[in-house]
Order: structure tokens, then C-alpha cells, then sequence
């Protein structure tokens, strides 16, 4: 009941502006002290460069105590081309609520779910949360994740894999919205990649991470239009990112991918929608994990 009771004198839930990123850097290091406000402040400052979704706020919501920010939930908001038209999608992240204020956290999650059109995503969240996620309605969207090893895959002859450019002929064969999720991705820190053969092209996006104690390399699948169209172009993929000094790859999934040569590790890094339409395993384009690095 206090979730929904009035605010106390001073106590406002808004959106976040530009002129509160010291405040808003401040409380999320209070509430994940092993970031720097650094470290936030470099979040922010890659949301300013991505587009405005009209009529939502750019970074998400606060709440203000008086001039002073003592809750913060992230919001990325993004417009996605899907096979029945544009639809816009929100990476909801890194709620961070001052403790005497936290009967008040939920007004922000209120704000964020007044727009009924948009699908709301949650990529991260702590095992302590998933409860809170259920209760909200936030159903999974994947359960798991599948390590694999794509070297290890045939390759089909005459496919090739290239780094994607705008320069490049090949990305003529793409989608207006795949190319632009190649190239956008590519400016943000990503390895965006174009599988070509049989006369067609397939767009790839991978980000690197290391897993295991940040003992070992991989490349986790940012954007795949499809299981089958990775398993199809794995062996070159595989072999491409082998050069590169990269041998294990990581796909959200919710079982085993079939032509690829891995294990699925149930219940690993489970992903959370609530909304209209449910995103595909294999699609974080413009999430957190990217634009936060």
C-alpha cells in the first residue's frame, strides 16, 4: 500500500534531464557501489547520442527529493522494425532507490508503464528482483543461454563473412532496418557482421564479453534475424572470428540450437518482456548491454 500512497512534502517522480546526471551518477553508485559514477555518467552520456522517441524521455525517470535525486530507473526507449511494422520497445534498467525512500519505488515503474504500445524489457535483472519482475506481469522471453562453438560448424561453400560498412555493395541486399542496425551498432562498439552466399546476405551483430569470472573470451549475439539463419552461417562465421582471437560464442535461447555445436545452460541470464509482442532470443539490438557496454 505505501507504493501507492501519497508522496511526503518535496518527494516528485519526473522524468531525467540532462542537469541531473551528477545526481542520477550519485544514487546509481549508491545502489551498485562496485560502478563509479564514472561509469554511469559515460551511460548517459552514450543515451544522449541515440534518437528520441517522440512524446518519452530519453533517459527515464527520477525521484526528486526536493532538488535532490534519490531514485533512478533507466529507460532506453527505441523504435524497432519488426515483420508487422514498427513498434517501440524499452530496455527498463538499473533501478537504483535510496533506502527510506523505497515504499516510493514503484510510482517511477508506474510512469515508465503508462504507454500501453510499447514492449518493456528487462535483459539483467538481479535474482533478487524476478519476483518483483513477475509481479509486474513481465513474463520470460528466454530462459537460458547456449555456449557454442561455431568454428566447429560446416561451412556452406561460397559464403563469406565481412565486417558490415556503408560502403559496402553487399548491404544493398539488406533491409533498410538491418543495415541500420548493423551500422548503428557497429558506431557503437560492436562487431556487425554480413554473411553473404547463395545470393543472399544475412546481418549478424556480435558484442565482446568475457564470462566465467571474466577469465574467458566469447562474443555474445546481439542481433540474429533467425536460429537457423546462425546455425546456417556459423562455419564462417566461426572461422572469421577465430582469426580474430575469438573461439566461444553465447546466444540467448530457451533449448538447444539445432547445427550448432554447444551446450544450453538452462535458467543462465534470463530475459523478461511485458507488452505487446515478445522479442525474439536472439535480438538485444539497442539494449543496455550495448549502449552501456
Amino acid at each position: 500500500m505505501a507504493v501507492l500512497g501519497a508522496f511526503p512534502p518535496g518527494l516528485t517522480c519526473r522524468p531525467i534531464h540532462e542537469d541531473d546526471w551528477d545526481g542520477v551518477a550519485e544514487c546509481l553508485s549508491r545502489g551498485f557501489p562496485e560502478r563509479p559514477p564514472s561509469y554511469w555518467k559515460r551511460a548517459l552520456s552514450r543515451m544522449a547520442r541515440r534518437p528520441v522517441v517522440a512524446d518519452l524521455p530519453q533517459y527515464g525517470f527520477a525521484l526528486d527529493m526536493s532538488g535532490r535525486i534519490v531514485g533512478v530507473l533507466l529507460a532506453l526507449y527505441f523504435r524497432h522494425q519488426g515483420e508487422e511494422g514498427e513498434e517501440i520497445r524499452c530496455n527498463l534498467s538499473s533501478w537504483a532507490v535510496d533506502p527510506e525512500f523505497r515504499p516510493f519505488a514503484g510510482k517511477m515503474v508506474m510512469a515508465a508503464f503508462r504507454k500501453k504500445n510499447v514492449t518493456y524489457i528487462n535483459v539483467s535483472p538481479a535474482p533478487e528482483t524476478i519476483k518483483v519482475n513477475e509481479a509486474l506481469g513481465f513474463r520470460r522471453f528466454s530462459n537460458g543461454q547456449f555456449a557454442f562453438l561455431p568454428a566447429l560448424s560446416p561451412v556452406k561453400p561460397a559464403y563469406r563473412v565481412l565486417d558490415a560498412r556503408s560502403d559496402l555493395p553487399e548491404m544493398a541486399i539488406l533491409s533498410d532496418s538491418d543495415r541500420e542496425i548493423l551500422l548503428e551498432h557497429a558506431a557503437l562498439g560492436c562487431r556487425s557482421l554480413l554473411c553473404v552466399g547463395e545470393g543472399k546476405a544475412f546481418p549478424f551483430v556480435f558484442k565482446a564479453r568475457r564470462i566465467v569470472r571474466g577469465l574467458v573470451p566469447c562474443s555474445q549475439v546481439i542481433y540474429c534475424r533467425s536460429p537457423e539463419e546462425l546455425s546456417q552461417c556459423a562455419g564462417a562465421i566461426g572461422r572469421f572470428l577465430l582469426r580474430r582471437g575469438t573461439f566461444l560464442c553465447i546466444v540467448d535461447a530457451n533449448g538447444q540450437v539445432p547445427g550448432l555445436t554447444g551446450r544450453y545452460f538452462a535458467g543462465s541470464g534470463p530475459k523478461y518482456f511485458k507488452g505487446p509482442k515478445p522479442p525474439s532470443p536472439g535480438d538485444l539490438t539497442f539494449t543496455e548491454l550495448v549502449i552501456f557496454g
